[in-house]
């Protein structure tokens, strides 16, 4: 059995890497890319997140492959945009999921996580007379400015975010890379939700999609990474603008260790102190043992037995 405390940790590992019209095929341990130009080879166990764009085949020994190193795989439309299905992170334990459901579920816990969140985007404390209606108003006008700061010092024209779900090429190009900027940032944040065992669904801030809490976590960082990438991007010509937002967003991740963040900032969200969702899981060196069963007045007992010879 593979021991999935024996893999890298997420926060050491790559942030993603986008690929499409290609065949992704195992190799050795690792697994391999076939385009026109050739072959290339990647060491997926420094890998946290493979996205799969259009014209992507992939084998079923590189799934495995991928799978065993802990890279989640993403299926994704043209750049990264559209997320269509999504595997396993790297932990099966439910510990951290069911924390998360237990915040999520008693509203009066939930408020104190979502105030939480709002406070993480601010230098300083927010005042605790504040209602949620007033620091979501404080929230609009910190990222407005970020917009106008970001206009001004590239120089490119911002009119404001706008754009139509069912037409992309409607948006202007200024609003395209803020938009696959984003992209890439809710494809890490995900990545780092799953293999940390948490649920992309449970969301505190944001609601009703199965990628509320991609939302909620990706918003920490839009300001210092999408918003800035764009806009920078957009500076050097609007060519191929997409692609080279999406470049400087994988290179970005790395050279600021986006991942070292990502999981802290969500502990520190939810409530977690440091090392309190740390211990070893026996689902993490088994993923094929028995989990519990719910019990009314135990709790938990033990599953995988015939419960029915007890009966007896």
């Amino acid at each position: 059995m593979k021991d999935l405390h024996a893999l890298p940790k997420i926060r050491d590992s790559w942030s993603y890497l986008y690929v499409e019209h290609c065949r992704v095929d195992q190799e050795d341990k690792a697994i391999a890319l076939h385009d026109e130009r050739g072959v290339t080879a990647v060491p997926c166990a420094s890998l946290s997140l493979l996205m799969l764009g259009p014209g992507t085949r992939i084998t079923h020994a590189a799934i495995r492959a991928l799978s065993e190193n802990g890279c989640m795989v993403l299926w994704t439309g043209e750049e990264g945009v559209r997320c269509y299905a999504v595997g396993l992170g790297e932990t099966r334990s439910a510990r951290r999921l069911l924390h998360q459901a237990y915040l999520c579920t008693h509203p009066s816990l939930r408020l104190q996580v979502v105030r939480r969140l709002y406070e993480m985007r601010f230098p300083d404390p927010l005042d605790p007379g504040l209602t949620l209606q007033q620091i979501r108003g404080k929230e609009g006008i910190r990222v407005r400015e970020a917009y106008a700061q970001a206009s001004r010092a590239t120089g490119v024209p911002w009119s404001g975010r706008a754009y139509q779900r069912g037409d992309w090429s409607v948006a202007d190009p200024m609003n395209r890379a803020l938009s696959a900027a984003n992209s890439c940032l809710y494809g890490i944040s995900h990545a780092a939700i799953v293999s940390a065992g948490y649920s992309p669904a449970l969301g505190f801030i944001h609601t009703g999609k199965m990628l509320s809490f991609v939302y909620d976590i990706a918003d920490l960082y839009k300001v210092d990474f999408s918003i800035p990438i764009a806009f920078g991007a957009a500076e050097e010509g609007f060519q191929q603008l997409e692609t080279r937002v999406r470049l400087a967003c994988r290179d970005a991740f790395h050279r600021q260790r986006l991942l070292t963040r990502i999981i802290p900032d969500i502990e520190r969200a939810l409530g977690v102190k440091a090392g309190e969702q740390d211990q070893d899981s026996p689902y993490d060196a088994d993923d094929a043992l028995p989990g519990g069963l719910w019990d009314p007045e135990a709790g938990t007992v033990p599953g995988g037995i015939s419960h029915a010879s007890l009966a007896r």
